[in-house]
């Protein structure tokens, strides 16, 4: 198999904010693995706050491209050997995307039915950025005709949390969920979520930092349920998240792929935790691997392709509120 890799820079619609960063536009790398005349892509989103950067995901691929050895199905045996070199999840995401994309394309069927699953989850929330609470306000109803959830980023650092989630729920009765990415102390936390509770909010994401020692004391006494994202990676996670939150957060970009993040949805399944898949700024092709998984889960946040000013590789649906993964061949994104 050949593999090459490319910097592809996606350009927002707006400036999005939240607590620890703002950006107008997201490097990813776009991922191809040709075999027998056919072509995969698989797209990596690279998180910065685990020090993975579009430069070093494109150095991955490139380095380590022979891994991915000859036979497009042997996926278990890939993946081992991938797994082996630490680091650069979002690299390896790619590469696991594009591989289920080749194997689509040669079997001449979507990935959502090689997987046995239906071809959209539940409905996307739609991320309402990080600002002040009237500005907040007016987004969430400007996005309410179109989506049936929001999720609010909070952790602005100056008391006025609870007004922006006040602010919104004057304007819709949608159902809310609130990300806090790790800004909140235990305080906080249990001061904000019994007043979020009163709104209707339906769960807090990683209202602590990653590894916070009050993680189980907040999950004992909150009113709400707690999902952890920045607690949790892969499979050797999921476990010990069941110690602090309610339900987990997987991402593509830090499982390293679609077959692990699988794997977690059921481990968590069996754990009794929620299942939730979230995402970054991303293309549809990156979505398009989410909606993989979406089936699998109880909430979906995968709307980093509708915040991008222009898609260079449109191709899930999005329609009445759901993200569904194309009925094309492969990933169904060319």
């Amino acid at each position: 198999m050949e593999v090459s890799a490319e910097i592809v820079r996606l350009r927002l619609a707006e400036t999005f904010v939240i607590s620890r960063e703002s950006q107008d536009w997201a490097d990813v790398v776009h991922v191809t693995i040709a075999h027998d005349g056919h072509v995969g892509r698989g797209e990596a989103a690279p998180i910065e706050r685990y020090g993975e950067t579009a430069v070093s995901a494109l150095g991955f691929v490139e380095q380590h491209s022979h891994l991915v050895g000859d036979d497009p199905f042997a996926l278990e045996e890939i993946e081992a050997r991938l797994a082996a070199l630490e680091g650069e999840q979002a690299a390896k995401c790619a590469l696991d995307a594009a591989l289920h994309d080749l194997q689509g394309k040669l079997l001449g069927a979507p990935v959502w039915k090689l997987l046995g699953l239906p071809p959209f989850g539940p409905p996307t929330s739609w991320t309402v950025w990080l600002g002040d609470p009237d500005d907040m306000a007016r987004r969430a109803a400007a996005a309410a005709p179109r989506f049936r959830r929001l999720k609010l980023k909070l952790g602005g650092g100056d008391g006025l949390d609870i007004e922006r989630v006040r602010a919104v729920r004057g304007v819709t009765d949608l159902p809310l969920q609130v990300d806090v990415n790790e800004w909140w102390t235990l305080d906080e936390a249990l001061d904000a979520c019994g007043e979020l509770a009163r709104l209707g909010v339906e769960y807090v994401e990683q209202p602590l930092r990653e590894g916070d020692r009050d993680g189980a004391e907040l999950r004992r006494r909150s009113p709400l349920p707690v999902y952890v994202d920045e607690d949790c990676h892969t499979l050797a996670d999921v476990a010990a998240c069941r110690a602090v939150a309610h339900g987990i957060n997987i991402k593509l970009a830090k499982s390293g792929g679609i077959r692990e993040a699988i794997r977690m949805a059921h481990a968590a399944r069996a754990l009794g935790l929620g299942v939730m898949i979230g995402c970054m700024v991303e293309s549809g092709l990156g979505i398009a691997a989410g909606c993989t998984v979406a089936p699998l889960c109880d909430h979906v946040d995968l709307d980093g392709n509708l915040l991008l000013a222009k898609d260079p590789a449109p191709g899930p649906r999005f329609v009445d509120g759901l993200q569904c993964s194309s009925d094309e061949v492969g990933l169904g994104c060319g």
